[in-house]
């Protein structure tokens, strides 16, 4: 069966661009038209954001690690905000949700609505992570997706895949075209933290993982010109 719903991780660096904080905003819109013709041949397209253009609170010794969570769960919500407003912009219909309440900014996430925004040709933002302390964008992003039965999840980010070690670090790092969930569990690939790994691996949810940067990647991806690395289940 053909991949129709799925949900998009974009990490907050990848959305900064060079600057590497806030956002560049000609790679956001690049972003939105990819998704535009995503939403235009018939695709379902949720979105998570990471929040580390602005937050990287567990670096910090000084914030307590609860309260460090809750302003990253925040940071999630404005990067959804802006980039919602691009989105918005190039054509599209967007919704917003949240699992805490923020006043008139979101709607509160229930999976009935995310459906229902999803059939409607909306694109979703699922802002806030999980709701709670402890849990990292990655699992938030695994938890909606089988939440509300994606097809797959596509991780766009600052490198173009899932390598056996640090490919900025060692030169000789080998790229994986596949590998399975399994794997990377066994040998701590860091595709995504391992609360998520074990939540995919569990609930059968796969993973594309490839570069943000390449040209038109997003689109290739889901056109069968993939350049990254599938990890299976």
């Amino acid at each position: 069966m053909a991949t129709r719903r799925i949900l998009l991780k974009l990490s907050g660096e990848a959305l900064a661009g060079e600057k590497k904080t806030g956002f560049d905003e000609e790679t956001v819109r690049k972003v939105a038209l990819q998704v535009k013709e995503l939403t235009e041949d018939g695709f379902q397209v949720g979105i998570v954001i990471g929040g580390g253009n602005f937050w990287r609170g567990r670096t910090s010794e000084n914030i307590d690690r609860v309260k460090a969570d809750q302003i990253g769960m925040l940071a999630t919500v404005m990067n959804c905000i802006y980039v919602s407003e691009i989105f918005r912009s190039v054509g599209m219909r967007t919704s917003i949700l949240t699992p805490f309440v923020c006043g008139s900014f979101t709607e509160l996430f229930s999976k009935d609505r995310a459906v229902e925004c999803l059939a409607e040709g909306q694109v979703v933002f699922f802002a806030g992570g999980t709701g709670h302390p402890y849990f990292s964008t990655d699992t938030g992003v695994v938890l909606r997706a089988v939440e509300v039965e994606a097809d797959v999840i596509l991780l766009a980010k600052s490198i173009d895949g899932v390598y056996d070690d640090d490919p900025s670090k060692n030169p000789a790092a080998k790229k994986y075209d596949e590998v399975t969930i399994e794997e990377v569990i066994a040998k701590n690939l860091q595709v995504v933290d391992m609360t998520a790994s074990i939540l995919a691996r569990d609930n059968g949810m796969p993973m594309w993982v490839f570069g943000l940067s390449e040209e038109n990647s997003i689109v290739n991806t889901m056109k069968g010109r993939f350049n990254g690395t599938k990890v299976t289940v």
